[in-house]
């Protein structure tokens, strides 16, 4: 839509009164802003039009928020008249003050951690409406989250997580919750996130079949019964999706709870329901005899599971969600969870207690009031991190981020840093850049002198101390936790060893010079073998730092050479492993390929190239013309093209219970540092394991200072490939592996 449309479509919601003072606004802010455009090149005056659309259309927020929302952009960005504020009511003074004053918070500059940070907030927000505002605010950004720089739209992610996500789960707002979570799923773990939708895709024409069979034998009682409702199938989220696999590890398909039918019921034009004394029943009382009543039918209908029944309607959870659920069982056993709520329910359900506003503003100020008391202590009286518990939550139970597994730390300056949990003050360090940690002798946390093997938590600012004799040692890696520091302590001390070993090697000649001896590299093995010294370079550096003495060396060769005898075994090559690929062992009842990793002649299955699934990967067939059944993987990026383009042609797939002695390529592509030992190191993470290389390409960026490295391995399956992924990110001088 263009400026004017979005503008138009704003004012339908209010009245001529409302509609003259956001005409006015826009107009100062379209004057003010002018010339000033977006990270795309659009003008900047789209943000607020569409942050005003969202409070006005999804929210139902006042004239004077939308109003504010023009006034607060003229002011921070642009060049806002000295008389701005005379000329509107005194309640767009106070908001856009609120906005003027959230939106100059920074972390950085505030050096707080998200509790504090969102207290803050709160403490700006007099009026409700105005922290409503700010999450709009950041709806929009999200929503085009594309159009910014990598740098910026990594920031703006990780904010949404640490603050918003949160922010909006604690003030009941759902809905806006519920699409952060999904545009922060989409950018933090897109493959997953492409997986999940493509099966929901797959799986779409599956539910609208299951509620149209579920409906049908229950149209006639409603009908009768006078009860006018409309039936809805609500979805849950990918992210949601996501956390419930996560949290019960299971796969797509053991997410029973995918979708649930919903009766939405309209008591006004409902026929009334009558008391034992004759008299009708009306409002809240009605609403839960007309929801009770729905459930009767049911339940009789389908076999219910009692121990999953939640009455919230009798006793509505602490936010105000009022709803019946119930599990049931259709003919074909298939789990269906039901939801029974009336319209005023279903609106507090969707938007929270935000669903009691409208264009003229708060319809209950007591109401509000509470709500706002409710927020205050939950955010400022809360521990750190702490929400709703899943019990005050509303239907979908899964806890917001951040997660558990990150702390948030800040610099002196106020620098956010993004650390694992459990990071110490030396993994700070090594964070800010590879010389200070190599130097660090320890650091003070608010103020405080602390040692290196201080553990960090959320919202400590770090400061470092160094010295100029401090130099890595082994000991440091029992406690530090990140990959960067890991990686970096072992690479110096790699140096060191290097540089002790050629000393040592170089003094270990010349004294077998001195004694007219040499020593094979058969008996320099069996040295390494009788101390269990890892490899050569340890060895020649023992010697060099003193710890093995050259003597010793002397009289040990010397006795292995008179009590030698008998020949050493050349140990034989790894025998190589042949790729195989996928077949069909048989079909079920239900239509689905079962598929394990052993060659079955006569019949044409195989692994799409343009995904290379393996042994466990959650996957599905597509009937080609020529090619047979190709298998591909449901992340795969032509997953959803096929699905949608070629329904008729997708062939449901699962794989056999065990794998049976396969084996499968797949392409890794790897980001490290360009030094020449990295190449050697990621070699060895993956013989570790159950794989084999197949080939190998590496392309280098001197600009950068890394290498571009491109693996076809052979693995068994997703679990032992989940290790060697995790094992090459553990090596030192790894920055990023991904699965092509």
């Amino acid at each position: 839509m263009t400026a004017e449309e979005k503008l138009n479509a704003i004012l339908a919601y209010y009245n001529p009164e409302g509609q003259d003072m956001i005409r006015r606004a826009y107009d100062i802010a379209s004057l003010s802003l002018s010339g000033i455009v977006r990270s795309d090149g659009s003008p900047f005056i789209n943000h607020p039009l569409n942050v005003s659309l969202i409070a006005a259309d999804e929210i139902g927020l006042s004239a004077e928020c939308v109003t504010a929302v023009f006034l607060h952009e003229t002011i921070t960005r642009g060049n806002a008249p000295a008389d701005i504020y005379p000329t509107f009511p005194s309640d767009v003074a106070k908001l856009v003050d609120g906005l003027n004053h959230i939106s100059g918070i920074k972390p950085k500059d505030t050096r707080l951690e998200a509790e504090n940070y969102k207290r803050l907030i709160v403490s700006y927000s007099t009026d409700p409406r105005i922290i409503v505002l700010k999450l709009a605010d950041r709806l929009e950004v999200m929503r085009v989250l594309d159009i910014f720089p990598k740098s910026a739209r990594d920031n703006k992610v990780l904010e949404t997580s640490m603050l918003y996500i949160p922010l909006s789960h604690q003030l009941g707002l759902y809905n806006m919750k519920s699409e952060l979570e999904d545009i922060y799923f989409k950018h933090s773990e897109p493959q997953q996130y492409r997986a999940i939708q493509n099966n929901l895709k797959a799986t779409e024409k599956d539910r609208k079949k299951i509620t149209e069979q579920f409906i049908e034998p229950l149209k006639g009682k409603l009908v009768r019964a006078g009860i006018s409702y409309v039936l809805k199938v609500r979805t849950k989220t990918a992210y949601s999706i996501w956390t419930k696999m996560k949290k019960q590890n299971v796969s797509f398909s053991g997410v029973f709870d995918v979708f649930a039918i919903r009766f939405i019921i309209d008591p006004e034009h409902s026929d009334p329901i009558s008391r034992p004394d004759g008299t009708l029943m009306t409002g809240i009382e009605l609403e839960h005899a007309l929801c009770w009543k729905v459930f009767s039918f049911v339940t009789e209908k389908y076999r219910s599971d009692t121990k999953r029944l939640r009455d919230w309607i009798s006793q509505p959870k602490p936010n105000g969600y009022e709803s019946l659920h119930i599990t049931v069982s259709n003919d074909d056993g298939a789990a269906i969870e039901v939801q029974i709520r009336t319209q005023r329910m279903d609106d507090t359900a969707e938007s929270g207690l935000a669903s009691h506003w409208s264009y003229k503003g708060i319809q209950s100020e007591d109401k509000m009031a509470n709500w706002m008391s409710a927020a205050r202590h939950l955010l400022e009286c809360g521990k750190s991190g702490q929400t709703l518990s899943p019990q005050d939550y509303g239907e979908d139970e899964e806890l917001p981020l951040p997660s558990s597994e990150d702390i948030f730390v800040f610099t002196p300056t106020g620098e956010l840093r993004k650390l694992r949990k459990g990071s110490t003050v030396l993994d700070f360090a090594f964070d800010i850049h590879t010389g200070l940690g190599c130097r660090c002798t320890g650091g003070k946390i608010n103020g405080k002198g602390v040692s290196i093997r201080e553990v960090l938590h959320t919202g400590d600012v770090v400061e470092i101390t160094s010295g100029r004799n401090q130099h890595p040692t082994q000991a440091w890696l029992g406690f530090t936790v990140t990959g960067k520091a890991r990686s970096k302590i072992k690479q110096k001390l790699k140096e060191d060893e290097y540089k002790k070993a050629a000393e040592g090697k170089e003094l270990l000649e010349r004294r077998l010079k001195n004694w007219k001896m040499e020593i094979s590299d058969t008996e320099l093995n069996e040295l390494l073998k009788k101390w269990q010294i890892k490899n050569k370079n340890e060895f020649f550096a023992n010697i060099g730092d003193g710890r093995t003495d050259i003597i010793s060396v002397r009289d040990a060769v010397l006795e292995n050479r008179n009590a030698h005898a008998g020949n050493i075994p050349v140990p034989s090559g790894q025998e190589k492993q042949k790729w195989e690929p996928v077949a069909a062992s048989g079909n079920t009842t239900d239509d689905i390929m079962v598929i394990n990793a052993e060659s079955v002649k006569g019949l044409e299955y195989r692994m799409a190239h343009c995904c290379n699934p393996v042994y466990g990967d959650d996957v599905f067939g597509f009937v080609t013309i020529r090619d047979g059944v190709k298998i591909h993987r449901m992340s795969c990026p032509n997953a959803a093209r096929l699905i949608e383009k070629y329904p008729y042609r997708i062939q449901k797939i699962q794989w056999s219970a065990a794998p049976s002695g396969g084996s499968f390529q797949t392409t890794l592509r790897i980001s490290a540092i360009h030094e020449n030992q990295v190449i050697t190191e990621i070699s060895h993470a993956i013989e570790q394991f159950k794989a084999s290389i197949r080939s190998m390409n590496l392309s280098g960026n001197h600009r950068s200072g890394t290498y571009e490295i491109t693996i076809v391995i052979s693995v068994s399956g997703n679990i032992e490939l989940d290790k060697v992924i995790a094992g090459i990110r553990a090596t030192k001088g790894v920055i990023r592996v991904l699965r092509a």
